[in-house]
Parts: C-alpha cells; sequence; structure tokens
C-alpha cells in the first residue's frame, strides 16, 4: 500500500520527461523549419567533399548546433556558397530551379526528417564544440551558431541524380 504513491509519483515523472523532450525537439524543428542559415567554405577537402561552416539562426544556442548539419546539406543543395580565402572557389547549388523542393516536397521531407537520409552524406569536421567566435548573439532572443561540417558533395549528387531530382553531369545537354 505504501509503494502504490511512489508508483504514481515515478510514473507521472517519466510521462513528463518523455513529454518535454519531445516538445524541445519540436521547438528545434520549429526553429529551423523556415531554413534560415547562412553557409560560406571553410578550406579545401578531401576530394569528393566540401568543408563548409554554416551559419544557424535560433533563439536556443543548442537548437542551432544541432540543426546545422541539416542546414548544410540543405545550403549545398539549394543556396550553395561564393568563394573566398583559403583556396575556396564559388560553388553552384545542386539544383537550378527554385520550385524544385516543392515540386519533389515528399522526398525532402523524408530526406530531411530528424535521423533522415540527408546523415549520411554531412559529418562534424570538429570535437563538435564551437569556437568563442562562432557563437553571436544577434539580438535580445537570438543566436547566430557557426558549425563547421564536412560534406559528401559527390555522394550526394549521385543521390539526387538517382531520384531524378537533378541531371547527371554525362547527360549532355
Amino acid at each position: 500500500m505504501k509503494l502504490t504513491p511512489f508508483l504514481i509519483l515515478t510514473i507521472f515523472f517519466i510521462i513528463g520527461a518523455s513529454a518535454n523532450a519531445q516538445w524541445k525537439k519540436n521547438k528545434a524543428n520549429e526553429d529551423t523549419k523556415i531554413w534560415r542559415y547562412d553557409l560560406e567554405c571553410e578550406g579545401i577537402a578531401k576530394q569528393g567533399s566540401k568543408l563548409v561552416k554554416v551559419w544557424s539562426y535560433s533563439k536556443n544556442p543548442k537548437h542551432a548546433i544541432s540543426r546545422g548539419m541539416k542546414n548544410a546539406v540543405h545550403g549545398i543543395i539549394f543556396k550553395g556558397y561564393a568563394g573566398g580565402g583559403q583556396g575556396c572557389t564559388s560553388q553552384k547549388p545542386l539544383v537550378k530551379s527554385a520550385d524544385t523542393e516543392k515540386n519533389y516536397k515528399e522526398f525532402f521531407d523524408a530526406f530531411f526528417a530528424d535521423g533522415g537520409e540527408y546523415l549520411k552524406y554531412v559529418s562534424a569536421a570538429t570535437d563538435g564544440s564551437i569556437a568563442p567566435g562562432d557563437r553571436l548573439k544577434v539580438s535580445r532572443r537570438e543566436y547566430k551558431i557557426g558549425v563547421i561540417v564536412n560534406i559528401q558533395f559527390n555522394q550526394l549528387r549521385k543521390r539526387l541524380e538517382s531520384e531524378d531530382i537533378i541531371r547527371s553531369l554525362n547527360s549532355g545537354f
């Protein structure tokens, strides 16, 4: 009989913790749903890869860090980046048409889902720590966090070609 209140309290604690974790995950998705980020070349990577820094915006720095990889892959596919120092050349986006994301909505929703296929094409280039200059407070409630990642560019290109989202390089004009 004395065990019942303890058991009920434990069950409420477990349910509350689970609901809180799901709320935080949904909040992170909401913060990055509008694809607000900046992408820049970070240096020369090994052949077939791109080393980039993605600047993600969020109200919570942890959300920006966790979504950096997703934003980097999205940026390579839809935005590209300008050239710069460190031997970087500009990179055009893999997709040419702005309507491609809408036309292949089902594919991209699954591709960029939490734990989705985009993770096959990106890895953290650092140990996960953020340099002091890569954590900026841009307003009273918003952070801009820079994360360096390595993108398997050639493999990503081949995946999009296999889905007929982009034309292969040897398809001709």
